[in-house]
C-alpha cells in the first residue's frame, strides 16, 4: 500500500458518522482527533470507535483521541466536518478549524448543503471539499465526493487517494442538492411515507412489501429510522429549495416524529420502538 495523504486526520463531531469515520480512518492514518463537545460525548465517542472498530480489519482504536479545544488540531493533515445539517453551523466550525489548522484540507459530510455554499461562506473555497459517506461507516463501500469548482486540484487529487486508501468506492457527484444518492432515493422513501398515510398499513407491512417483492435490504420506514427524521426533513428541505416541488418536503409524519423527540434509531424511537 503506498503512502496515505493523510496521517493526521481530524473529525469535528461525535455522531454515529463522526466515530464510524474515525475507526475506518485508523486503517491508513497514525492519528485521528475527534473534537467533542463535553467529557461525557468524549466517553461515549470512544466506546462507539471501539465497537465500529471491532467490523474493520485493520483499524487500530488505540490511534483515536478526543479534544475540547480545536487548538489541539493544528498539525492536522485533513480535517472534517461532520455535525448538523445546518448551513450556518457548519460553516462557522469551518471557518474555525481551517483557521486552527492552516495546513489541512476541509471535508464536510453534508448530505444535501450545497458545498460550493459551504465552502464560500467559510472563507475557504480552495480548500473544501464533500466527503458524502453512508451509514453504518463500517460496512457501506460508496463514498460522494463533491469538488467544487474553486477547490485546489491537489485537495482533490488526495481526497480520491485517501478513499482508496480506506478501501471506499468514491464516485464525483454534482454538487446539487441531495447530491446523487439522496436526490434519487428520498422522493422513494418519502412516498412511502405517505402511502402509509393514506393507507394505514403497518410500518412493518409497508417495509416487508419491498424487502421481500423487490429484494431490498432494508424498508423505507425501516431506512428512514436508520438515517435520522431529523436529516430527513433537512434532505427534504434542501431537495425543495433547489426543485420548488413540495413533494421534496418530509411527509407529516415525519415532521410530527420529529416534534416529539423521535428521530428513529438513535433516539430509541421512530416509525419503530427500539427501547
Amino acid at each position: 500500500m503506498s503512502a496515505t495523504p493523510y496521517k493526521s486526520v481530524a473529525i469535528a463531531g461525535s455522531g454515529t458518522i463522526a466515530t464510524g469515520l474515525a475507526a475506518v480512518a485508523t486503517v491508513p492514518s497514525s492519528e485521528v482527533k475527534l473534537l467533542v463537545r463535553s467529557e461525557e460525548s468524549a466517553a461515549k465517542a470512544l466506546a462507539a470507535v471501539e465497537k465500529a472498530s471491532r467490523r474493520i480489519a485493520g483499524a487500530a482504536p488505540e490511534r483515536v483521541s478526543t479534544t475540547l479545544d480545536p487548538s489541539d488540531l493544528a498539525d492536522a493533515d485533513l480535517l472534517v466536518e461532520a455535525i448538523i445539517e445546518d448551513h450556518h453551523t457548519k460553516v462557522g466550525l469551518l471557518r474555525q478549524v481551517a483557521e486552527v489548522a492552516p495546513r489541512a484540507d476541509l471535508a464536510t459530510t453534508t448530505s444535501s448543503l450545497s458545498v460550493t455554499g459551504l465552502g464560500n461562506d467559510s472563507g475557504y473555497p480552495d480548500r473544501v471539499y464533500g466527503l458524502h459517506v453512508f451509514n453504518p461507516v463500517p460496512t457501506m463501500k460508496l463514498v460522494e465526493l463533491i469538488f467544487p469548482d474553486r477547490l485546489d486540484e491537489n485537495v482533490a487529487e488526495r481526497a480520491h487517494d485517501w478513499c482508496h486508501m480506506i478501501e471506499k468506492t468514491a464516485v464525483e457527484v454534482p454538487d446539487t442538492a441531495g447530491f446523487a444518492v439522496n436526490r434519487l432515493l428520498f422522493p422513494y422513501l418519502f412516498d412511502a411515507v405517505r402511502y402509509q398515510e393514506r393507507t394505514g398499513l403497518e410500518a412493518a407491512a409497508v417495509d416487508q412489501c419491498m424487502t421481500l417483492g423487490v429484494a431490498h435490504p432494508m424498508g423505507p420506514l425501516a431506512l428512514l429510522d436508520l438515517i435520522g427524521l431529523d436529516v430527513a426533513i433537512a434532505i427534504g428541505q434542501a431537495l425543495n429549495g433547489e426543485s420548488g416541488n413540495p413533494d421534496h418536503f418530509a411527509p407529516e409524519t415525519i415532521v410530527e416524529f420529529a416534534a416529539q423527540g423521535n428521530l428513529g434509531r438513535k433516539t430509541g424511537r421512530g416509525f419503530y420502538d427500539y427501547s
